[in-house]
Parts: C-alpha cells; structure tokens; sequence
C-alpha cells in the first residue's frame, strides 16, 4: 500500500474537454436514478437510435429496481410479494450483490434498507432520535443471508418486512448496461457516467487519448476546481463518500451520514472520508466503493489487495490534514 498526505480532500468529477472545434463526438446528458447522467461516445449513423434505446432503458431498469417507484419489483417485493417473479437484471444484481456481500464479510448488504429509511435516506419514513429497541428491531431486519433467490426466480425473505435497497449497487449496474448497448451498436469509444459512477471504453475520438478524468476539490463549492487528473483505460471507477449527503436530526442535533454499517446499525462520519475503486465492471466498482467507506480500513486494505482486476484509494482524515492511502496497482496518472 502507498500512502500520501494531502491537505486537500477530493473527490471525482467528469473531465470534459471545451474544444468543440472539429468534434467528432456525441453527448447526452439528463437526469435519472434521482441524479444526473452524462454519456460521451464517438458519433455514428446509429446515434438517433441509441438515444431512444438509453431512455427505453432507464426506464426498464427503475421499473425493476427502484425503490422511489411504488410499482417497481423490487418495491412489490419490499411489501411482502413472495411470488412475483424477477426479471434477469434484478436477478444479476442479486447475484453480485451476494457475491460481494461474501466477499466484503457482509460489510455490502443490500438489506440494510430498512435502516436507510430510518435515518431519512430512503423513501420509507425516518425515525427522529432512534433509540436502542428501534435500532436492535431494524438491524433484526438486516442481513443478507435472511434473503435468497429461489429457482423460480423468486426472492425469498426470512421477515415479509425485510426491505432490499440496491441504490449501492444500481447506478454501477445501469452504466453496464449503457456499455452493452453502445458496444451492440458498434459504438466502441466512449465513455459513461451516472452519478459519479464511470465507465470508459477505447478513447476519446476527438484527441486520439483515453478517457480522462479529473479530481475535484470539493471545498470550492462555487468555484469547481481540479487537483488531480487520470485517465480511464477501459475500466470503471467509482466513488464513494461522506461529505455532501447527511442528514441532522431536527429533535438530537445529531448528523447522520447516508453509509450505514449493516453489522451495528450505525450512521457515523469515521476517518474515512471518501473511497474510489477501479474495477473491470462499474457494478462491482459501485458496490465495493460502499463497502470499504464501512469496513475497517486495515481489513478493507487486505481484501483489495488479494483481489483480482480491482484498485482502491481511501482518503482519510486526521488531526492536521488527509491522509491518501493508495492500493499497490492503483495508477500514478
């Protein structure tokens, strides 16, 4: 591991390039997932209808999995529908989910839900100053292992009141997605971004390069400015952190942050500020960048490393300034 002190905290920003003189490249932009989305790709005569194919699949994938649409599966589920039967990206999503959810030893849970509500981060009602019986009943209703998915393509809960929330790994899966479409349509540069969640693939078509990105200083709330810059090379990066969605609680005064440890139940701001990870897919960058924002950082640090074709960097607070800590494959640029 590398570890550096930096004095400014950063996080992750699309870098977008101001020369539109001779540009050979096609961008949309718009709002979904409860944020924003921007997909930057090399123009070709099938454009038009990638356009209409990006809607037709955000709308699929809310359909499926949003817990902000009261029809979606996933909410039908949330109300104890035991015999609906799950479409193949809720099924993909389960299965990664399960995957890193062993992986992470349980740090990613999808099951946390019912605690996301609670603490006003979801659309189910929060709870103003929770005490220990409330907390010890909602982390009853957490836990992965208390949910399956059968072979009838059902999801199986031990509670009816158990309540899956797959914002922690839902954005990284709709940015595969989009990457599948534009690769069917022959589209083979181009780069995606959902929420903060990035995709990039072959170069940017109007400098010949990959895929650049930049580091933003979040501190200049105003002003935007970058302290960092890499390039993506056919990989995904996703980030997670802290430091612009928590909640105060209007009796306590108390400051919940949105990363909940499904272990303890708990919503606090720890060290660690803000977790990036380099991933092949943005699914399992997206999920792995919650996982480590929970897990100790000694053991998140070991489970990187002995992982495969994934990266992190963890940017940690202390008494004076950050600490970036750097897993060892990490790029320099």
């Amino acid at each position: 591991m590398r570890v550096i002190q930096r004095v400014l905290y950063i996080s992750l920003v699309l870098f977008l390039s101001c020369n539109k003189s001779a540009d050979k490249k096609k961008i949309i932009s718009g709002y979904s997932f409860g944020t924003s989305f921007s997909v930057q790709f090399q123009k070709n005569n099938n454009e038009n209808v990638v356009k209409n194919k990006i809607d037709s699949l955000f709308k699929i994938i809310n359909n499926s999995f949003s817990t902000y649409i009261y029809d979606s599966d996933i909410s039908k589920i949330n109300r104890g529908d035991s015999l609906l039967l799950v479409d193949n990206h809720l099924k993909k999503v389960f299965i990664k989910s399960h995957e890193i959810w062993k992986l992470s030893k349980g740090f990613f849970d999808p099951t946390v839900g019912s605690l996301v509500n609670a603490y006003g981060f979801g659309p189910g009602n929060k709870i103003n100053n929770i005490s220990k019986k409330q907390l010890d009943s909602l982390i009853e209703l957490t836990g992965f292992s208390k949910v399956s998915l059968t072979s009838k393509g059902t999801i199986k809960k031990k509670y009816s009141n158990i309540y899956i929330d797959f914002n922690a790994i839902g954005k990284g899966y709709a940015v595969d997605l989009l990457s599948e479409l534009f690769l069917s349509y022959d589209i083979k540069n181009f780069l995606i971004e959902i929420g903060g969640e990035i995709l990039a693939k072959g170069k940017n078509p109007n400098t010949g390069k990959f895929w650049k990105v930049a580091i933003d200083n979040p501190s200049h709330k105003k002003n935007r400015q970058f302290i960092k810059t890499m390039f993506l090379k056919n990989k995904a990066l996703a980030t997670s952190g802290n430091y612009r969605k928590y909640r105060v609680d209007s009796l306590t005064g108390n400051k919940y942050v949105h990363t909940i440890n499904p272990k303890n139940g708990k919503s606090f701001q720890s060290k660690i500020l803000s977790v990036s990870v380099l991933a092949n897919d943005c699914m399992t960058a997206d999920a792995w960048a919650t996982a480590l924002m929970i897990m100790p950082i000694e053991l998140s640090k070991r489970i990187i490393e002995s992982l495969e074709g994934i990266d992190a960097y963890w940017i940690l607070s202390n008494k004076t300034d950050y600490d970036e800590v750097f897993s060892s494959n990490w790029p320099d640029s």
